[in-house]
């Protein structure tokens, strides 16, 4: 009869703590870089964070950052277990915290774009030395960190930096006569407005890179990594998940190592780079 008991007081023991691990999943941190304002972030990737739960049994929170420098402070210190981020921020997350590329865009390659009013008359970056240029952020790879060093160390231009914080920004200081011109990529250039989108043209593209990644912190476990990992690129192979992936913009989403972002340790962007505070 004791032994009997003993056994039932076992039994539910065991179902109590297997209900109270099934009902307090892990969350897992996912930030993304703040390209857009936040709201529009949220439209974007919660539905995809959505699709990976299902997929995976997962839970992901989005973590939101309102600037690319509170963004950068939190990768560098480890504060995310997943994160879509610029191909720079990869190789400076690998190198600080050892994040690891999971997914990328496969279909296509990444460069910045410089934009500036269609009927502003210029029609060469020649024309743009001395002028105000608007930029996201500092470090904002494409749009901000590339197209500067390309601007300088190519082509020998001196200009005037301004710095709105998102790409959408830059391209509303152009539209609206606040900047000369104004540095982006095509990705955020294509989401625009359709009345901002058409007041405005590209007068020159930067050198071209593999897009940004998915990075995995390596605290997190591998077979968590893995399962993340498949579930992205299953997620591409549906109608619904591809164009899901399309708002980010992903067009081809597939598999990502840190060896993809090598080239551009060889172009000297350190010296444009800002630390973040």
């Amino acid at each position: 009869m004791r032994n009997s008991f003993v056994f039932i007081v076992f039994l539910v023991l065991q179902i109590l703590t297997t209900s109270s691990a099934v009902g307090s999943p892990v969350v897992y941190k996912f930030g993304v870089v703040p390209q857009f304002e936040p709201r529009k972030l949220s439209s974007i990737w919660r539905p995809i964070l959505d699709a990976l739960e299902e997929r995976t049994g997962y839970k992901f929170r989005m973590t939101g950052s309102p600037q690319i420098p509170d963004f950068e402070g939190l990768f560098m210190s480890g504060e995310f277990d997943f994160a879509y981020m610029n191909p720079y921020h990869s190789v400076l997350a690998a190198k600080k915290q050892g994040y690891i590329p999971l997914v990328r865009d496969n279909g296509v390659r990444l460069f910045g774009v410089l934009t500036v009013k269609k009927d502003s008359g210029v029609t060469d970056i020649k024309q743009l030395a001395g002028k105000t240029i608007a930029f996201p952020a500092p470090n904002a790879l494409g749009a901000s960190l590339l197209m500067r060093a390309d601007l300088i160390d190519l082509h020998g231009i001196d200009f005037k930096p301004k710095y709105v914080k998102t790409h959408s920004s830059v391209y509303l200081n152009v539209a609206l006569g606040l900047a000369d011109a104004g540095g982006g990529v095509m990705g955020t250039l294509n989401q625009q407005k359709k009345t901002v989108k058409d007041s405005l043209s590209v007068i020159y593209k930067t050198r071209t890179m593999s897009p940004h990644p998915v990075t995995a912190h390596p605290r997190v476990d591998p077979i968590v990594r893995e399962r993340v990992k498949n579930a992205f690129l299953e997620l591409g192979k549906t109608e619904h998940g591809a164009f899901l992936l399309r708002k980010v913009p992903i067009k081809k989403v597939g598999p990502a190592s840190i060896s993809d972002y090598e080239e551009i340790t060889q172009w000297g962007l350190d010296r444009y780079y800002k630390s973040p505070r």
